[in-house]
């Protein structure tokens, strides 16, 4: 599982990958964009794992999974450090909403690659 800290996150900074889409492109297209920009990832095989809709603020996520490629290696100032954890060895710290998501997604299909 692919883990972030970023430098900006509230208590130890790890989380999933994110990003905000901009005007007129399509979730597929920013997923793709986000992780260029700040890991220098390519993905492929992008599945809709889940979506959940926030009031504050009022957002909707999109959650994937997908298959990376390339190294993970930090391209932001937002992004310190990425680190490919196994599902049963998370950092300490991450949100439980996250951990939640992770064991879903892992009991529902996803599935490791060499």
């Amino acid at each position: 599982m692919l883990l972030l800290r970023h430098l900006f996150r509230l208590g130890s900074g790890w989380g999933l990958p994110g990003g905000f889409i901009e005007a007129g492109e399509q979730p597929h297209d920013a997923l793709r964009r986000e992780l260029r920009e700040e890991i220098g990832l390519e993905v492929e095989e992008i599945e809709v794992f889940e979506t959940r809709a926030f009031n504050r603020p009022k957002q909707i996520e999109i959650l994937f999974r997908c298959y990376a490629t390339g190294q993970a290696r930090p391209q932001s100032m937002e992004v310190d450090r990425a680190v490919w954890f196994p599902p049963n060895s998370l950092p300490e710290g991450l949100p439980a909403d996250q951990q939640e998501l992770i064991k879903r997604a892992v009991t529902n299909g996803a599935k490791g690659r060499d």
